[in-house]
């Protein structure tokens, strides 16, 4: 009978910015489940819609007309890599939510291209999230998510939508598309969070 529990693998290099069982990256790994959406900025729209049914849209032009801010922040991925340090550019959950009452705990966040991802709704606000448009001091590339992205980065990155286009709000939770694939339906890094039943 093993006493070392699975999943127990200390932090890598001793960092303590490490959550377990991750390595540190310098660069910016692309990882997607299928072909990359091109999505012109002029094209692009992002839509709030809360529970009772009531939506807020934002076009391309009005949402960099918000104010934007700058965070700075560490992002893990599920696939075992950290970046540490990283600069964005986008605006905050709670500006968005400004406009449409959040009247639901969870969220599920819709993309160009069909992906989804499930969140609670506590987990955007707070300045606990961002719809980012910049990253590095450029314009977010498609194959990182571009023209925006959701940044949710207490969490494994793929709750971080690529391609984004809305969030739909719901009175009970749903899984979204890895989530459904067997991913855990939360995908906290520092509880090692990875698949359904970690």
């Amino acid at each position: 009978m093993s006493i070392v529990s699975r999943g127990f693998h200390g932090r890598r290099g001793g960092d303590p910015a490490l959550p377990p069982g991750q390595y540190l990256t310098e660069d910016f790994p692309v990882l997607s489940a299928g072909p990359t959406p091109r999505v012109p900025p002029a094209a692009w729209t992002f839509t709030i819609t809360n529970a009772a049914g009531a939506s807020r849209r934002w076009t391309w032009r009005e949402y960099l007309a918000l104010p934007a801010e700058r965070p700075h922040v560490d992002i893990h991925c599920v696939t075992k890599w950290s970046k540490l340090g990283t600069d964005w550019e986008g605006v905050s959950l709670d500006t968005l939510f400004e406009e449409v009452e959040p009247d639901a705990p969870y969220a599920m966040i819709e993309c160009y291209g069909g992906y989804t991802t499930n969140l609670p709704v506590e987990d955007l606000l707070d300045g606990k999230a961002w719809v980012a448009h910049g990253f590095g001091g450029e314009p977010l590339h498609p194959e990182h998510g571009g023209p925006a992205r959701l940044l949710v980065p207490h969490l494994y990155f793929w709750k971080s939508a690529k391609w984004v286009s809305g969030i739909r709000l719901m009175d009970h939770d749903e899984p979204g598309f890895w989530e459904a694939a067997g991913y855990h339906n939360y995908g906290d890094p520092w509880r090692e969070q990875r698949y359904e039943g970690d």
